[in-house]
């Protein structure tokens, strides 16, 4: 793992990925993770995610070099990779949304840390994120929510907006004509919760309604209790173009939803199918 001096962090948080320093047992690691997910994920995951993942040659190897896949990704939506050493401050990872600039860890987890890790890594990254930012209308959902961060902070309402990337980006459902397939990063680079998210009894699946995501809490160490889902991309981009600052006093009152909770007005999908309840 680097340790990042501060002398090399820029203002902006960003540091050099120094491709050349990681060790062959790091390589080995994210060859590791890729096997797993490639052996969980089809049938499951959104065709655009392993459009991505084709394009960009995520699965080649072992750690992508961040410029090589920004020559790709910058050609065909205009983002690009910048490396950092771990969480940054929240205005300036919204800076970089609204600039088209995805900021992604540099170090990797350890052999140890397989199946769960507190800070996302470069795995997490660049493999549950990035192939998304291929498509052109997730890519400019991510620009809006970004420039939706900076403005929510002057609004104090940065608590709501973040379940808004929980609930879709990290960790969202997408219906399709084959079904439920996934598309948020925290399950796409998860080896446990692919399965679950799709096939198990116990989460709820609700289609997605901006209000009630906004209101609703979500666990950060363990599985997800309620997944939300949208029924394509144009959905969140069309979404993201709304002036949230009503949408922020309408709720302001309005009771929380803790993670887990179903509300009368939920439009729920079956337990562990893409059927609706009737």
């Amino acid at each position: 793992m680097f340790i990042a001096q501060d002398h090399l962090i820029r203002d902006d948080h960003t540091i050099e990925q120094n491709w050349q320093n990681y060790r062959p047992e790091e390589h080995q690691t994210w060859r590791r993770l890729v096997a797993r997910q490639k052996s969980l994920l089809p049938g499951r995951a959104s065709l655009d995610f392993f459009a991505g993942l084709d394009a960009l040659s995520i699965l080649e190897g072992g750690i992508p070099h961040f410029e090589r896949l920004n020559e790709v990704l910058g050609k065909a939506t205009g983002w690009r990779i910048v490396a950092v050493p771990g969480l940054v401050p929240d205005d300036i990872f919204f800076n970089h949304l609204a600039n088209r600039r995805f900021p992604a860890a540099r170090f990797i987890r350890t052999p140890e840390q397989m199946d769960y890790l507190e800070e996302p890594d470069v795995f997490h990254d660049i493999f549950g994120h990035v192939p998304l930012l291929m498509n052109p209308v997730f890519a400019d959902y991510m620009q809006a929510y970004g420039e939706g961060g900076l403005k929510a902070i002057g609004l104090g309402a940065l608590e709501r907006l973040s379940r808004l990337y929980w609930y879709t980006v990290e960790f969202g459902l997408i219906e399709t004509l084959a079904g439920l397939r996934i598309y948020g990063a925290g399950i796409l680079s998860s080896g446990g919760e692919v399965e679950f998210s799709l096939d198990s009894p116990s989460p709820h699946r609700i289609h997605f309604d901006l209000k009630r995501v906004l209101r609703t809490e979500y666990k950060i160490d363990d599985y997800q209790a309620n997944y939300f889902v949208i029924r394509d991309y144009r959905e969140l981009f069309d979404l993201a173009q709304r002036d949230f600052t009503l949408i922020y006093q309408e709720i302001e009152n309005a009771p929380t939803f803790a993670a887990g909770k179903t509300a009368t007005e939920d439009d729920l999908l079956h337990r562990g199918t893409g059927e609706y309840h009737s």
